[in-house]
């Protein structure tokens, strides 16, 4: 039998990559997408590595995750968990991969996308193509916000910094 990992496990894990980016020099972000207790795709928020904006920790997690299904459903049903709660674009690519549980830290007040998603009504003729049925945060909060905290206080850009101390200080 395949051991599930509980939502603050899964959380704690993208909590980890995160400190690998911020490590690294990166937003402290980090997500994992699990199937099971098998990690399908793990990364951080890489825009100053990579110099381009589309490349949130969740979405990048999200395409490795695809590259290893393919066109192929997982065997056990997918989980997205973030430090950080996930954008609209990260919703849409985690929809599209068929993720039923999203589980994330900290919310994100400016840019999260779970109450927008809850405006979104599915195609009834596609109904693979469906909103995740669990979401939930707070998982390890105050360990998501002490990261953003030390974030802000490194040498990443001002507007950056900004942002991350008010995440720290929610």
């Amino acid at each position: 039998m395949v051991r599930v990992m509980t939502p603050e496990d899964a959380v704690a894990l993208a909590l980890d990559v995160a400190e690998r980016g911020l490590a690294d020099g990166e937003m402290p972000i980090g997500a994992v997408v699990l199937s099971g207790d098998r990690v399908l795709g793990e990364a951080f928020t890489q825009e100053r590595t990579l110099g381009r904006r589309i490349v949130h920790a969740d979405l990048l997690a999200l395409q490795q995750a695809d590259v290893k299904l393919g066109l192929r459903r997982a065997e056990e049903p997918l989980v997205l968990a973030v430090n950080l709660e996930p954008c609209m674009m990260c919703l849409g690519a985690a929809i599209t991969l068929g993720v039923g549980q999203v589980y994330y830290a900290l919310e994100s007040p400016n840019d999260g996308g779970v109450d927008l998603l809850s405006k979104w009504l599915p195609p009834v003729e596609q109904p693979f193509f469906s909103r995740p049925g669990d979401i939930r945060s707070g998982f390890h909060r105050s360990r998501s916000q002490r990261l953003f905290g030390r974030y802000a206080e490194g040498n990443g850009p001002a507007g950056m910094r900004r942002w991350a101390a008010g995440l720290a200080a929610l």
